[in-house]
């Protein structure tokens, strides 16, 4: 058996040096523009150039995280990316967006590729269905136990498994986040996460209709911080994991500093090298050694238990580091903003401190430059000084509240082993010199690959742009009853209302696949009569590993009762029809972002798939060139056929936790009042806007960009009279209707 791999995160040359040093085996840093965290600045090329070479020389390896769902427009300088990347040699691209896959797949096929944790692999057949793609390892979600992970291991064949060990964790399975975009356009999936989880949410008004209800009356859940995750720490887990076969273990932080990165990378080192006798010794030192790393409170995560009793801190806004204590008032001093406090711990200058301000949850983090302890200019302060700091430019304290002072990084690391100037410098020269030289490959599959705008008939592509303009309050379609403009998909979960007389008729139902509908199959052709050749069964984007064999079977059964549609929540979904003749559509949680991606569905056999939820009109405009250019055509030259989700209420997060303090079925509010609910559904606990969305008006919009059918949602609970009819008014925009948001579509996404 290969030793295992210990994988550490680099996000600038002084981390790199303290990974190294700290004993990590291979090491990870973000592509160029193109990769799942918002660093202040990207590691340039050249910089990841010198660091393979130094990686290399030492025997060691180094993977580049190219996770982040790619615009159409970013396809140019993503083709450029990959082209200089396939001259530095790294060991492998951490890929989430199908798109990059098939781009590396035709072009690029030097190229090793691993799937990311963004794919959301939670079972055995996602395994199996990211080896058909291409992917050498995968990483599995972070949501799994060990059990679960040594059932997946035993069946992988002979695709590597990486696991994250340590850092932070999400609330929302890794993939399925949507809570960030739905802010205001910043997409977790792009790396541009605001973390709506850190914030307090405090009681709103009673939802009725949901299970639960009878309980939303309780109080004491007023303020709590009901998301925050604690971070994981799995050093108990790693000899479990070690005799599951895992190949490389992962620690999270390519946004921490040296300090941290060194500390924790030094205790895993030191369990992974002990011997048998040696065991318990060695993991009491380490976890001496990852407490000096000031993180957040540490739990195992899901590794033992999938309900964690300790996974959160609801009482705790979760900010790394040791509290050091907080203020309410700041001051003027001169031209500079100032703040006293008493700090709880030792505070130097130099230090990196970050501020948190209730009841808002902004964040402000910034490294102390001066500092006054009674009006006496110190370097040093010891706990229980009266200190008084000098505060960023910029930083706004909040009105009505405090501010919480942490400090995460105790000043600089000591030097490192590492110094790649000279390397950097000769790489960006020889850059330079292969930019030139491949600048006509490059040209070659930009125009094989992307639309230039050239490539359209004329009169073919729709002005969109110059209606759509930069105003996000376009003029209103004149309330006129109508046949919509195209085929509409109407998705629920209650096979009542498909049998019922409904005000309106779709021309497609979605009927979520569950333990309820399908136990009802036999019965349910008889009484669809006709509307069973309308009806296609929507699975879920997870289905657990120990469910998958009674899934199987219910799909059996579906099957030889005579239905033959069914659209896929996750890709790898499509092996539970392997040698069975099914029609196959996409969910919007493929993450469907560029015609390259919609290629690959094509390929993979899938007949139509929705776009990406959370893209803005531009985005979507540009996408549907893109496959109208002839882009997303499978290789026998069919373009797919796209849908778009115009209305509903999406899961913002969907997690694995249903804590017994959650405020289930009633209103809960950020710190800006916006208004969300949580819900049990299927097991999962999945937090939803408490109104739906809605791009309805649109829609003729829409077929002139090119979108082939709409769907639309009403899943999560039986619907009254009052809002089916609201809905049938919407449909054919009748103008009795309130607002309703349009999610990114009239914003921006990043």
């Amino acid at each position: 058996m290969a030793a295992m791999e210990l994988l550490a995160p680099v996000g600038n040359a002084e981390t790199f040096g303290a990974a190294l040093d700290g004993g990590a085996d291979a090491v990870y840093v973000g592509a160029p523009g193109f990769n799942a965290r918002n660093l202040a600045r990207d590691v340039r090329l050249e910089e990841i150039g010198a660091m393979i070479d130094h990686c290399h020389s030492l025997d060691k390896k180094l993977y580049i995280a190219a996770n982040s769902l790619i615009l159409e427009r970013e396809l140019p300088l993503v083709i450029e990316n990959l082209a200089l990347l396939a001259e530095l040699n790294p060991d492998a691209l951490i890929v989430q967006d199908l798109g990059l896959i098939r781009l590396v797949r035709h072009y690029f096929p030097e190229l090793r590729l691993h799937g990311s944790t963004l794919t959301t692999v939670h079972n055995s057949d996602g395994v199996r269905y990211q080896a058909d793609l291409g992917c050498e390892r995968v990483v599995l979600a972070r949501e799994l136990t060990l059990k679960e992970i040594g059932t997946i291991a035993a069946g992988r064949g002979p695709t590597e498994l990486e696991i994250f060990i340590h850092g932070a964790m999400c609330f929302s399975y890794s993939g399925l986040c949507l809570f960030s975009s739905y802010l205001g356009g910043k997409s977790g999936l792009r790396g541009r996460c605001v973390q709506p989880c850190r914030r307090a949410y405090s009681s709103g008004a009673r939802i009725t209709g949901g299970k639960g209800a009878k309980d939303a009356g309780k109080k004491g859940d007023s303020g709590r911080y009901l998301f925050s995750m604690n971070d994981l720490t799995g050093l108990e887990a790693v000899p479990f994991l070690k005799e599951a076969g895992i190949s490389s273990l992962k620690i999270e932080g390519r946004l921490r500093s040296a300090h941290y990165v060194h500390s924790i990378v030094a205790a895993y080192r030191m369990v992974l090298d002990a011997d048998l006798p040696h065991q318990d010794e060695a993991l009491e030192q380490a976890r001496v050694l990852a407490d000096q790393a000031m993180s957040r409170k540490t739990t195992s995560g899901y590794f033992f238990s999938p309900q964690p009793a300790e996974a959160t801190s609801p009482h705790h806004s979760g900010n790394m580091g040791n509290h050091l204590g907080r203020f309410t008032v700041t001051r003027m001093v001169g031209d500079q903003l100032t703040c006293r406090f008493v700090t709880k711990g030792s505070l130097s200058v130099g230090d990196r401190l970050r501020l948190h301000v209730e009841p808002s949850g902004e964040r402000t983090a910034f490294r102390l430059k001066s500092m006054f302890v009674l009006g006496e200019k110190k370097e040093n302060a010891v706990a229980g000084s009266k200190v008084s700091i000098e505060l960023p430019a910029g930083f706004q304290a909040a009105a009505n509240g405090h501010v919480e002072v942490y400090k995460v990084d105790g000043g600089a690391q000591g030097a490192s082993s590492y110094d790649g100037a000279s390397q950097v410098a000769r790489i960006g020269r020889e850059l330079a010199v292969k930019k030139k030289q491949l600048a006509a490959t490059i040209d070659r599959i930009v125009s094989l690959v992307c639309d230039t705008g050239s490539d359209l008939p004329d009169g073919e592509q729709p002005d969109i742009k110059r209606k759509a303009g930069a105003s996000h309050r376009p003029h209103r379609p004149q309330p006129v009853r109508k046949k919509l403009p195209m085929d509409w998909w109407l998705k629920t979960d209650s096979l009542k209302l498909i049998l019922g007389d409904l005000p309106l008729v779709p021309d497609r139902y979605l009927l979520s696949f569950n333990k309820q509908t399908v136990s009802q199959a036999g019965k349910m052709k008889g009484a669809l009569g006709k509307k069973a050749r309308m009806l296609t069964w929507a699975l879920p984007p997870l289905i657990m590993e120990n469910d998958l064999p009674k899934v199987k079977k219910q799909i059996q059964l579906l099957l030889r009762t005579g239905f033959r549609s069914f659209q896929l929540g996750h890709l790898s979904q499509r092996l539970l029809f392997k040698g069975e003749k099914a029609h196959l559509f996409a969910d919007y949680t493929a993450n469907l972002f560029n015609n390259q991606a919609l290629a690959m569905v094509s390929e993979l056999g899938i007949g139509a798939a929705q776009a990406g939820i959370e893209m803005d009109r531009a985005a979507l405009q540009e996408l549907l060139n893109g496959c109208r250019a002839g882009g997303s055509t499978s290789s026998g030259g069919r373009s797919i056929p796209v849908g778009l989700m115009v209305y509903g209420a999406p899961a913002l997060y969907t997690s694995r936790l249903a804590p017994d303090y959650f405020p289930y079925d009633k209103q809960i509010l950020s710190p800006r009042d916006e208004p969300y609910v949580i819900r049990k559904k299927e097991g999962y606990t999945q937090t939803f806007p408490d109104k739906p969305f809605s791009l309805l008006p649109y829609l003729d919009e829409l077929k002139e960009m090119g979108v082939k059918y709409a769907v639309v949602d009403i899943s999560g609970g039986t619907s009254s009279k009052r809002e089916l009819q609201d809905l049938d008014d919407r449909l054919h925009n009748t103008g009795r209707y309130g607002k309703l948001s349009t999610f990114n579509y009239l914003g921006k996404l990043e």
